[in-house]
């Protein structure tokens, strides 16, 4: 009996961190694809979106266009992620490098758990 709790346990604890881990995969993937659409999905209802120290609190509605002319302006070559971590309070940030044909940024995001699925609080893009 106490195997089977430990063992329940355990496959929570990888279900719940797994899909965490979905959504920062999901996230990489968008980047990847230069596509705005499918990067928005994983926003906030309000979302900071910084460029280059240029930015302000925008809704799904009004960062998608923005990203959009950031991903046609600065067409995807790679996407990865070089460090991610949690917070104490429960937020999760990761920093990636994006490489596009002339210039490279390097991208903040810290995501909030809102109704048990992580989604995109705040992201930084800043050239490098």
């Amino acid at each position: 009996m106490r195997k089977q709790i430990v063992t329940t346990l355990i496959l929570a604890s990888l279900s719940f961190w797994s899909y965490g881990q979905s959504t920062t995969d999901q996230i990489e993937q968008a980047f990847n694809a230069g596509s705005a659409k499918e990067l928005i999905k994983y926003f906030n209802q309000v979302t900071e979106v910084k460029i280059n120290d240029v930015g302000a609190n925008y809704s799904k509605a009004q960062a998608e266009p923005l990203l959009r002319d950031f991903f046609q302006q600065n067409p995807p070559n790679s996407f990865e992620y070089i460090h991610k971590g949690n917070s104490p309070e429960g937020l999760k940030y990761n920093i990636g490098l994006y490489s596009s044909r002339s210039k490279n940024y390097r991208v903040v995001l810290l995501l909030k758990k809102v109704k048990d699925e992580y989604v995109v609080d705040t992201i930084n893009f800043n050239e490098d």
